[in-house]
């Protein structure tokens, strides 16, 4: 009688560890990764949200098993329900038993790693911040004590990279990008549109760009903001008054959060980011994979990861507001100039594909 060979049919169980699922660009690689790893049979996945709100935003496939604690998070026991995640991010990582773990999040990372420190696990961590982001100092010698005790620490940049290695003494420093959502489309839809995506957060300076395109003043165009109030800074408000006070309401478009930013991808003709701070901006990687030509600022990591200043977009140097409006009104009064550029944005960026990017993560996490 034929006997199936038993080890053929081994699945390697891999742990993915993020706080929540919640609207967000980190949220949202994590979501992409469970769909690429979803289609590979040796692999099991579990994915673990333990934050204080461990919500599930983005959709992931049905075949993966998630695990969240019941216990509600209660703000007022702060330091019992912390010491309580701690104890469930233990428990629930010790019955699955992973071949290695995947942990996201520049603060959560060390969390992480403290619930599991002494296990014989495979760990691998990585930030999705800006690698020169500020930690207070309990915070900053924390990860120093931490990270040298991963497996691994994935950065998102050669840069980054450089400044880890440096900072953590570990070896083991990989660089894997994020995987890009590619929308393609057809550019004949295309609107006299300047599209920017993001939380609204101060860094990203959503109120300088909307003072920026009011005083470029071309007819017909439009400016549409997508994103919604982030970290309790209700920002919302402040710039509704600010399109009020302009007297813009024709000519600038508050969109919040929305689900479905393909739509706004596919109509627009320029996206701007005047973030001063990023880790790897997923929404620039997006807009190019639309054929959108990108004016960004060229902070420390991330824009220039995709962007070749006069080739297939514009870097601008952080703050420079008067370069960044040149840069639009350029693109605003050129079609042919937008036509080009865009298309050199949508082949440039195929090297950040869910393919591409996915099977770096998973050669390093099940292969390895």
């Amino acid at each position: 009688m034929y006997k199936e060979d038993e080890t053929a049919m081994v699945r390697r169980r891999l742990c993915l560890v993020i706080p929540s699922l919640q609207a967000g660009g980190m949220e949202r690689v994590m979501s992409e990764l469970t769909w690429f790893f979803s289609r590979k049979d040796k692999v099991e996945i579990h994915l673990v949200l333990y934050g204080k709100e461990p919500e599930i935003f983005y959709k992931i496939p049905d075949s993966i098993l998630v695990h969240m604690p019941a216990q509600v998070f209660d703000n007022r026991f702060r330091l019992y329900f912390s010491l309580s995640r701690l104890v469930y991010l233990r428990k629930v990582i010790k019955r699955i038993d992973p071949h290695s773990i995947l942990s996201f999040g520049e603060y959560w990372n060390s969390f992480t790693l403290l619930a599991l420190a002494g296990l014989d696990l495979q760990i691998y961590v990585s930030d999705r911040c800006s690698p020169a982001k500020k930690f207070g100092f309990f915070h900053a010698q924390l990860r120093r004590w931490l990270y040298p005790r991963a497996g691994g620490v994935i950065a998102q940049t050669e840069l980054a990279r450089q400044l880890y290695k440096n900072q953590f003494h570990n070896e083991r420093i990989f660089v894997i990008g994020n995987p890009i959502h590619m929308y393609g489309g057809d550019d004949s839809q295309k609107d006299k549109i300047v599209l920017t995506i993001g939380r609204l957060i101060k860094s990203k300076n959503h109120d300088k760009i909307i003072e920026v395109f009011c005083k470029i003043n071309r007819p017909g165009w439009k400016l549409v903001i997508v994103g919604g109030d982030a970290l309790k800074q209700n920002n919302m408000s402040k710039l509704r008054n600010l399109v009020y006070s302009l007297g813009a309401e024709s000519k600038v478009f508050l969109k919040g959060y929305r689900t479905d930013p393909e739509k706004f991808y596919q109509r627009s003709s320029i996206f701007v980011s005047a973030s001063e701070s990023e880790g790897f901006p997923n929404v620039i990687g997006e807009a190019m994979s639309a054929g959108i030509p990108v004016v960004a600022f060229d902070c420390i990591s991330g824009p220039s990861e995709m962007i070749i200043d006069g080739h297939n977009g514009y870097l601008v140097p952080v703050n420079d507001y008067c370069t960044l409006s040149e840069r639009l009104e350029r693109l605003m009064d050129n079609e042919s100039l937008r036509n080009i550029m865009g298309a050199r944005a949508r082949e440039s960026i195929t090297e950040y594909s869910i393919e591409n990017i996915g099977s770096k993560y998973y050669d390093l996490l099940i292969n390895s």
